[in-house]
């Protein structure tokens, strides 16, 4: 919503919000632009007919008095991605989405149109090198590529985000339950995926991970005029520590991002590019330069045989892959892994035996969580049995104190030694940066 914000502003349009919280680094770069609002909290006063429009989050309440405000003077109200579609009806859609790796695969096609001069509008999910807002929209671009999710449109609308993008060409990563306090059942969740592939139209396409076996189902089900295009893992290797691809003639190309996930990220967005006029040899040529989205196996930091790396991860998918992905980056050195359970879903004790043994592919098994974040989401208080009962594992290693865990950390002999920190929040506020410098030195 911010990066929407900045973007309209930067082209002139009067843009004002609110909001009852904003955090970092929404509220830094709001204020850069004389946009953070003087006092959080909702005022149905700013709300006034002479507003061309309001758009809606997904978090905010049905019952929000600016929005209540807002109906009554029968303004239009859009939700984001009413709003997104609103200014790309003329423009050719392309829609990613999947429980994992959209905002890489995004990123990915996003570097690529770029390297190779192609005009377009886009909408991420993370900060990229050499984009300077997550969002952009114009007039003149004939493309806009959207990272799609599967969440609730807004308080007035339970579709799907991504339904609303009415896609010419839709990638799906992946099919791994969650958002559990979402869609409570697994086949609940797998219709929102199918409702998509299905809502497809004529000469449009359908790109998905074949290594998915439901996944596999639902893109290869027969639809008029709609092109599957399937596709795996991109043939590579590792050699010291780095990640080559093998192309259909043996080349071999260097790229900065690792794991299998990564691998089929990259294979996912090749299919896109090319469908988009993107030939081979210039895919090949602007992925090798391609770091890697904010956040996304981020490397904070290495000393010859030491790194460190955060990533997003949360979701029990993402645990395992990343996880298993540093470590077969790097076998022969031992691997610590830490995973904040911070979400609704991963802090529910009916969703998470969806866990079980994803963190095996580390030495050094960690898990943190803070217990008021149990409290703010009103859910049932949990123990170091139910962590170790739910990941199957008995030497994990179980954090609620900020404070102890840096301590722990701090204590360990780094030698040969990677750590890994997977979270959507801060572990408690932990110095990352800090704690960086600490164990490189």
């Amino acid at each position: 919503m911010h990066n929407l914000a900045i973007d309209l502003h930067q082209k002139g349009i009067q843009i004002s919000g609110s909001d009852d919280e904003i955090y970092e680094p929404s509220s830094s770069r709001l204020a850069g632009q004389g946009l953070l609002p003087e006092q959080m909290g909702w005022f149905p006063d700013r709300i006034t007919p002479d507003l061309d429009a309001v758009i809606l989050g997904m978090h905010a309440r049905a019952d929000n008095p600016e929005l209540a405000k807002a109906r009554a003077l029968g303004l239009k109200v859009y939700s984001y991605p009413e709003f997104i579609f609103e200014h790309s009806q003329n423009k050719q859609r392309v829609v990613i989405a999947g429980s994992h790796g959209k905002t890489s695969i995004t990123s990915m096609i996003l570097h690529v149109l770029r390297y190779n001069n192609r005009l377009f509008d886009y909408l991420v999910g993370a900060q990229i090198e050499g984009f300077d807002n997550m969002v952009k929209l114009s007039e003149d671009a004939p493309l806009i590529v959207i990272e799609g999710d599967e969440y609730f449109t807004s308080p007035l609308d339970k579709t799907p985000k991504f339904m609303h993008y009415h896609p010419h060409i839709a990638l799906v990563s992946g099919i791994a339950w969650d958002h559990y306090n979402v869609f409570a059942t697994w086949e609940d969740y797998v219709k929102q995926f199918e409702s998509l592939a299905d809502s497809i139209p004529k000469a449009g396409a359908i790109v998905f991970d074949e290594t998915d076996n439901m996944l596999d189902v639902i893109g290869r089900k027969g639809r008029a005029d709609v092109a599957a295009i399937p596709y795996s893992a991109h043939p590579s290797k590792i050699v010291g520590g780095k990640t080559f691809l093998f192309t259909a003639n043996q080349e071999l190309i260097p790229v900065l991002v690792f794991g299998d996930h990564n691998m089929k990220n990259i294979s996912g967005a090749k299919e896109v590019c090319e469908r988009l006029g993107i030939v081979e040899s210039d895919f090949y040529k602007a992925i090798s330069s391609f770091k890697g989205a904010s956040k996304r196996l981020e490397l904070l930091g290495n000393q010859q045989d030491v790194h460190v790396y955060r990533d997003f991860a949360h979701a029990p998918s993402k645990v395992e892959a990343t996880t298993q992905a540093v470590k077969a980056q790097f076998p022969d050195s031992r691997l610590v892994a830490c995973a904040e359970l911070h979400t609704f879903s991963s802090l529910n004790k009916s969703f998470m035996s969806q866990y079980r043994r994803k963190l095996n592919a580390a030495d050094v098994a960690v898990v943190y969580f803070d217990p008021h974040t149990l409290e703010s989401k009103r859910l049932e208080a949990l123990t170091e049995t139910d962590i170790k009962q739910a990941f199957k594992r008995d030497d994990l290693l179980v954090f609620t104190d900020p404070e102890a865990l840096k301590d722990y950390l701090m204590s360990l002999s780094w030698d040969h030694t990677n750590l890994l920190l997977m979270s959507s929040g801060t572990f408690g506020g932990l110095d990352l940066k800090a704690l960086t410098k600490h164990i490189l030195e």
